[in-house]
């Protein structure tokens, strides 16, 4: 008997449509029939009272179908350009779809900087509930025709699940063109896994780098997404999009695809806003000592426990703190600058004010401003 599992109460998912689930298998260009079979499954749990938002990638490959291009543009200015037609162009297809099926459809576009700021993430987050609360399906992408290196997410994987915890989701399904993840996913003959219960390195190590021209991720990016999600208590499910009713399947507990487990609790909004909503500015580098404290005695990031600084930060700014040998294993808010840091790094916080001719804080990180990975 096929194996069941247990989401409990599902009220709320997030969905991440893959480039690949809407290709044409015959052509690198966007399938209506492929569309239509994944509205019609969003449809259906609609019918189910689970609220849906949709995390969807095609802006490139169907603004390149546009224009005729065969290969994906390699300057950022061309490639912002072919996703503003690309973009227009996808959400017709959705809409004229959608709408058929009695649906509202709703665009969403984020760029790193609107989860890095607290108020507009959160004024983000307050829009994508307002939408489901309207009845309306708000269909996400990343603005790619404004995000430049340094605001970019960098792919639909990571953005469904940042989404996946702004919104309090109970379930992430990314939809792939692959059944899930393989003990070896470089052979054919590979062991597809049915869960994983924490994402390590030797996880991490299953994960292809696989791209192709009309898209950005492969396996490395979900396994990310799926770390990020399952940090915040989610659970996730990697698994093939372009099989018949998968989505549906998945939802009512058939074993498809991998199920990457939820971390006991969920992070409340500030420390997932800290763990999440921005790339580290920096880092800090603590001894074992300090580490000890931080993980197993829930204590504060003091001077004393600071071996260096890579990067430069200032004080206000999300950084990584790692251990001697550079593995990241907590983030938090600083509250002094690298240069500071500098300074203080070794002393006891009585020096603090002796060496800088100040003192802010006794802490380098408080407690309540960190959030153990």
């Amino acid at each position: 008997m096929e194996k069941k599992r247990e989401f409990g109460k599902i009220k709320r998912i997030v969905v991440k449509v893959g480039t690949t689930v809407l290709l044409s298998p015959r052509v690198e260009q966007i399938d209506p029939e492929r569309l239509h079979t994944v509205t019609s499954q969003i449809a259906a749990l609609g019918k189910q009272k689970i609220e849906v938002i949709l995390v969807s990638s095609g802006a490139i490959p169907c603004g390149m179908q546009a224009l005729g291009l065969k290969a994906r543009p390699t300057s950022l200015p061309e490639a912002q350009a072919v996703a503003a037609i690309g973009q227009a162009k996808l959400m017709k297809l959705y809409d004229d779809d959608l709408r058929q099926k009695g649906i509202l459809t709703s665009q969403v576009l984020l760029t790193q900087d609107d989860l890095r700021d607290r108020k507009r993430c959160w004024n983000a987050r307050n829009t994508l509930l307002s939408l489901l609360r309207l009845g309306a399906l708000p269909i996400v992408n990343e603005n790619d025709t404004v995000a430049t290196e340094e605001i970019c997410l960098g792919d639909n994987d990571r953005l469904s699940s940042l989404v996946a915890w702004m919104i309090g989701a109970d379930l992430l399904v990314i939809l792939s063109d692959v059944d899930g993840l393989y003990a070896d996913f470089r052979t054919k003959e590979g062991k597809l896994l049915d869960s994983v219960e924490r994402i390590d390195a030797a996880i991490e190590r299953l994960a292809s780098d696989r791209a192709k021209q009309t898209s950005r991720g492969g396996m490395k990016t979900k396994i990310q997404a799926a770390k990020i999600a399952t940090a915040a208590g989610i659970p996730v499910v990697i698994t093939n999009g372009r099989k018949e009713g998968t989505l549906l399947k998945v939802v009512s507990g058939e074993s498809v695809g991998t199920l990457f487990l939820p971390r006991t609790g969920r992070l409340g909004s500030r420390k997932g806003w800290i763990a999440f909503s921005s790339r580290p500015k920096g880092k800090v580098r603590v001894d074992q000592g300090a580490k000890e404290a931080l993980l197993e005695r829930g204590k504060s990031l003091l001077p004393s426990g600071i071996l260096g600084t890579d990067e430069v930060f200032s004080a206000g700014e999300i950084i990584s703190i790692v251990d001697e040998k550079s593995i990241e294993f907590a983030r938090g808010l600083i509250n002094y600058s690298s240069g500071e840091v500098e300074k203080i790094r070794g002393l006891k916080s009585d020096r603090i004010a002796e060496v800088l001719g100040y003192k802010r804080y006794d802490e380098v990180i408080h407690r309540d401003n960190m959030v153990i990975l």
